[in-house]
């Protein structure tokens, strides 16, 4: 494990938001896709369940995806904005099934600055470590989704959404047509 569980889980989850504004078309498209998203990432606290809350989570996707564009210098000034603009003041919470970790906005704050703040304190660890070589954009043709390499031998390449895949049957379908040449 790079970093504590709860910062990968943010960066994944910050990583999936990021790319619901991909390049394929709008993956939040209304409220019930952003329920199904804030089920599948297993997100708590209050929902508005309102366009305007759609609206605030659409609104802070290019904001995360130019910390994957940004220098350390402005990583730092967007994730130090995120965290002021929420009023972060982390705090040791448990619930369901995770033990102690952080939280840095009540569970009744919006549904976007709980999102922005998660997001800012997993880059939070990233910058204190150095390690901001571990965000990345897939090098699949085509494809301008971010990727958080959370392996040992830092070996992503490819997003998640099916592009090491794609990758794969191309480069073997270049390799049986060359062996029939």
């Amino acid at each position: 494990m790079v970093f504590a569980h709860d910062t990968e889980v943010a960066l994944t989850e910050a990583a999936a938001l990021v790319n619901t504004a991909g390049h394929d078309g709008e993956g939040l498209p209304d409220l019930a896709a952003l329920d199904e998203f804030i089920q599948a990432y297993g997100w708590t606290g209050k929902r508005d369940h309102t366009t305007a809350e759609l609206q605030s989570v659409h609104d802070l996707r290019p904001r995360l995806r130019r910390i994957w564009e940004a220098d350390e210098d402005e990583v730092v000034e967007i994730v130090n904005r995120l965290l002021r603009e929420s009023n972060a003041l982390p705090q040791l919470v448990r619930h369901g099934e995770w033990s102690y970790h952080l939280h840095a906005t009540p569970s009744d704050a919006p549904l976007a600055s709980r999102m922005a703040v998660e997001a800012a304190m997993a880059f939070v660890d990233v910058v204190r470590v150095g390690e901001l070589s571990r965000l990345g954009i897939c090098e699949y043709p085509d494809c301008a989704n971010v990727v958080i390499d959370l392996s040992k031998n830092r070996s992503k390449r490819f997003c998640d959404a099916g592009c090491g895949n794609r990758a794969a049957v191309t480069a073997y379908r270049a390799r049986k047509a060359a062996a029939r040449r």
